[in-house]
């Protein structure tokens, strides 16, 4: 399994970068430092609605004795020309909007009337017959201290600073700090899109009928999903029925639009093992490393696996097993990783933490091969405890699972309270 690994491992590389706007850059790894180009915030601002102030003016206010000022004029978020306060002075000022010359505070208009002549008030009213409220006085009832309530210029991040990182994954906190820098675009590596397909002429879609001999395709659904998860752009394909022919020009329609291709089903030895007849020979001779190989691993569930390279761009493969556990236990073991080395990330894996196994009894493992079992952990007690049975067709019990019990090769029998590698899927 570790060999399987490695190989795809090596095989795959982060996608050549590109630029993008903000909207679509979400959820890729920038290729870059991002360095600040304007202060932010770009001045000093008020971080209350109230008033702009000279603090000298409130010395020794209180409500039975105010200070009364008068009111020159309304400074609002975007405000352009500003008035200047000078002695005996105030602007009414709005959260956000820049800060006056003359004036060093912002009192918050809760300790004033607002302009009312009555007592402490809870929010502004609306300018005066001038529209800009310089309609008379107002009084302030507390002193303050000089930069009270004001947000200086470059409190957040300064002109020149690191803004962010390359390897940085854009989440929305990251696209609102590249917007509030003035960036509109940024060079990434893109989400990879991942085409999954399943195979298999018993599969039917959900919503149809079932017939004879017939299942429903949920594999289809559960990796696309999974892949999604793991940061691709993902499309999912019906199922293709068991014909090799079809499969591989089905495959090569969606070439176009892939940049990792990634079935299900028929890699085993079957007669009807359609992906294993299809793709053995699609190699091209003169490429190295082209082509799918078909393996054996040492694992349970997911001993059937292929992995190679396909079309003209020698786009990655990953052929998985078709029953829904060895499928999806599968995925996560060998293709997320491979999606988050196409990412550009660094920490493709998912986490391993130590849990005590939590049982009714022992556990049993086939000689031989790493076995995965399914899992419940609880992160508070460091315990893990089987969900399910071994059965790689048990889906339910799958969906009520988070994590992965690691079996080692050499282990074929596991007591209750024994110490077990645990993979978090949840």
């Amino acid at each position: 399994m570790d060999e399987h690994l490695a190989d795809i491992l090596a095989a795959v590389r982060p996608l050549d970068p590109i630029e993008l706007q903000l909207p679509d850059a979400q959820g890729c790894v920038l290729v870059e430092d991002v360095t600040v180009p304007v202060a932010l915030p770009p001045f000093d601002n008020s971080s209350m609605d109230g008033y702009a102030v000279r603090t000298a003016d409130l010395a020794g206010a209180t409500e039975r004795f105010p200070a009364v000022l008068t009111v020159i004029g309304d400074v609002a978020a975007g405000s352009g020309a500003l008035p200047e306060v000078g002695p005996g002075q105030a602007a009414r000022i709005m959260t956000g909007a820049p800060l006056p010359p003359g004036a060093e505070a912002v009192v918050p208009v809760e300790w004033t009337d607002g302009g009312t002549g009555g007592g402490a008030v809870t929010s502004m009213r609306p300018a005066g017959p001038g529209r800009d409220g310089s309609d008379g006085e107002v009084r302030v009832y507390r002193s303050a201290e000089p930069r009270a309530h004001v947000r200086a210029g470059g409190s957040d991040v300064r002109a020149g600073d690191l803004a962010l990182a390359a390897g940085t994954v854009l989440g929305p906190p990251q696209i609102g700090l590249l917007a509030a820098i003035g960036r509109d675009r940024v060079r990434v590596h893109p989400r990879p899109r991942v085409v999954v397909l399943s195979t298999g002429s018993e599969l039917v879609q959900p919503g149809e009928p079932l017939g004879a001999g017939q299942i429903y395709d949920s594999n289809s659904f559960a990796l696309t999903a999974a892949a999604r998860d793991a940061g691709a752009i993902a499309y999912r394909v019906g199922a293709v029925t068991d014909d090799a022919d079809t499969l591989r020009a089905t495959i090569e329609d969606q070439l176009i639009r892939a940049d990792m291709v990634v079935t299900t089903g028929g890699v085993s030895v079957g007669a009807y093992d359609v992906v294993k007849e299809a793709l053995s020979s699609v190699g091209d001779e003169d490429e190295e490393g082209s082509g799918i190989d078909f393996r054996t691993l040492a694992m349970q569930p997911g001993k059937p696996q292929g992995f190679g390279s396909i079309g003209p761009d020698h786009t990655p493969l990953l052929a998985l097993p078709g029953n829904p556990v060895s499928s999806y236990v599968s995925f996560e073991l060998f293709v997320r990783p491979a999606i988050r080395v196409l990412m550009g990330l660094e920490d493709v894996h998912r986490p391993v933490v130590r849990a005590t196994l939590t049982a009714d009894g022992p556990l049993s493992s086939p000689a031989g091969r790493r076995q995965f079992l399914r899992g419940a952990y609880d992160a508070e007690a460091g315990a893990i405890t089987p969900v399910g049975g071994a059965g790689s067709h048990l889906v339910a019990a799958l969906a009520q699972a988070d994590a992965l019990i690691v079996v080692p090769e050499e282990t074929v029998s596991l007591a209750p309270g024994a110490e077990v590698d645990v993979v978090l899927i949840g």
